[in-house]
């Protein structure tokens, strides 16, 4: 794969469409409400899925891949798990809500299709033992 050649891959424009839809998220958070700094959180999670997913694309390695693979996963059930927070706080329009929590599932069926992409025969043996194999 060229360098960037990852930023055409549907995984990594939906990680983009997640990233912007956060932003507009914690645009509408009033800060003052925000005692658990949840905006601060989103952003991060938001922003990981894009970069892990580059990551993985530039590693090659199957282990290495499979590790920036675990950290999309990670941070996009995080960011689930806060538009409960949202929802529960009255901190965010519902419908705003709505779209992120699909978008992530939309993510969630693409990550499966990425993960099943990755050649399991090109790794090499690491002193970290069979984690991922």
């Amino acid at each position: 794969m060229e360098l960037n050649d990852e930023t055409k891959l549907p995984i990594f424009k939906k990680a983009e469409e997640i990233g912007r839809i956060t932003e507009i998220i914690m645009s509408n958070i009033d800060v003052e409400k925000d005692v658990f700094m949840v905006r601060d959180q989103m952003r991060m999670n938001g922003y990981m899925i894009g970069a892990k997913i580059a990551a993985a694309e530039g590693g090659g390695l199957y282990s290495l891949r499979m590790e920036c693979a675990v950290l999309v996963k990670l941070a996009a059930r995080e960011l689930m798990v806060q538009t409960n927070y949202l929802k529960n706080d009255n901190l965010c329009p519902p419908e705003y809500i709505k779209l992120l929590r699909d978008e992530i599932e939309n993510l969630r069926l693409l990550f499966i299709e990425w993960v099943d992409s990755f050649d399991k025969n090109d790794d090499i043996q690491d002193d970290w033992g069979e984690l991922f194999r």
